[in-house]
């Protein structure tokens, strides 16, 4: 079956985030939404459906997660990154920024030092000093060809760290780390008892040419130390249904965190959120396929456009995630004059990129291309009426 992804989905006064908070975010409801990381595309036709089904049935009490719900996901897993997971390690929790939350508190106290890799999703900021933790920045390097991981300034972090909270793939740098970089990085972590939680939210969406390493998969004794988290919210644009799965090989460790999860009676989710996930994982090989084509293609389209008629506008082709990662600050301008010319002038709605990290994401912006390539065409021509001087 052909999916159309060119099609133009009207979500403005849907309680949508995207849409409907423009004026709050932005100070201009007539910006181009391209910030929050969800997609501007149907949520597959056959997940729809398994959903009306259910919702067909008269009564939404309570539920629970059977064999077949933990299945269909163990067999994804295994199918597309090729990491044999026990049903016995996996368990829900309702959404993936709620769970690395509560490992955080179920497993450092606070004053303990956590390390994260800015520039990162805002989430994992808030995930750490909202609960008093402490943070701790190990800046990824730009080499010029793409990012890096600052393994240098790692080994000292991890002698008085006791968690890193590690983008795999990387939001929004867009890297998808290599067997070896997550192998030395495990090493480092593993040497210090330092506690690896590895968000592995965009792992499929790895683009052509590219493969993910679930973090746990690399090393039994990675596994032991480290807690994953998985979902099919962004893959099949299901956020809204926040239902998520931890996977936590060591007993001890998932003894844990379940009895915290359960504790705070966060362990139920919502009945339509198993049935889209086990939905998606058991019939959404094909349709995953074509939309990283398009989105390669989105991409593609980005890069050529800039590089003829922005060169002043740096950035490096995503290996994953279907976001671009852009740096501005080749016009000189200050972080208040670019967010004034973006979101007034060119009217365009990006993530702001000091949210990612005031010292990384400074002069930068993340902009979404999970949308129809009409949207695209018409964010880049908004920019090049803008930013398209002093060439």
């Amino acid at each position: 079956m052909k999916y159309d992804f060119d099609k133009i989905i009207n979500r403005v006064d849907t309680n949508c985030v995207k849409y409907d908070l423009r004026q709050q975010v932005f100070g201009n409801p007539d910006v181009l939404p391209m910030w929050v990381a969800d997609m501007d595309f149907e949520t597959p036709d056959f997940v729809r459906e398994a959903v009306i089904k259910r919702a067909e049935h008269p009564v939404y009490g309570y539920h629970f997660k059977d064999e077949a719900y933990f299945e269909a996901i163990r067999k994804w897993i295994l199918r597309h990154h090729h990491w044999n997971v026990h049903k016995d390690w996996m368990s829900f929790v309702p959404g993936v920024v709620c769970g690395f939350n509560m490992a955080v508190l179920a497993f450092t106290q606070p004053g303990d030092e956590i390390i994260i890799q800015p520039p990162v999703y805002p989430p994992f900021h808030h995930a750490i000093s909202s609960h008093g933790r402490k943070l701790v920045y190990n800046t990824l390097i730009d080499r010029g060809d793409g990012y890096e991981f600052n393994f240098d300034q790692l080994v000292e972090q991890t002698k008085t760290a006791k968690m890193l909270i590690l983008c795999n793939p990387h939001n929004p740098v867009g890297r998808c780390w290599t067997q070896n970089e997550l192998l030395l990085l495990g090493e480092i972590c593993m040497k210090n008892n330092v506690l690896v939680i590895s968000d592995e939210i965009h792992c499929d969406l790895v683009l052509p040419g590219y493969r993910h390493h679930p973090f746990a998969s690399l090393d039994k004794e990675f596994a032991q130390n480290s807690i994953t988290f998985h979902a099919a919210s962004k893959t099949f644009n299901l956020a809204g249904l926040a239902t998520s799965t931890a996977i936590i090989p060591n007993e001890e460790l998932r003894k844990t965190y379940v009895d915290y999860v359960e504790a705070l009676e966060a362990h139920l989710g919502n009945i339509f959120g198993k049935v889209a996930t086990q939905t998606a994982m058991n019939q959404g090989d094909e349709w995953l396929e074509q939309l990283l084509e398009y989105v390669q293609g989105n991409i593609d389209y980005v890069s050529d456009f800039l590089t003829e008629n922005l060169p002043k506008v740096k950035f490096h082709k995503p290996q994953a995630t279907y976001m671009m990662w852009l740096d501005f600050n080749g016009y000189g301008l200050s972080e208040e004059e670019l967010w004034h010319k973006m979101t007034q002038e060119a009217q365009l709605g990006f993530n702001r990129g000091k949210d990612f990290g005031e010292e990384a994401g400074s002069g930068f912006f993340r902009i979404n291309l999970a949308c129809p390539r009409a949207t695209v065409e018409e964010a880049m021509k908004r920019l090049k009426a803008v930013f398209g001087y002093g060439l």
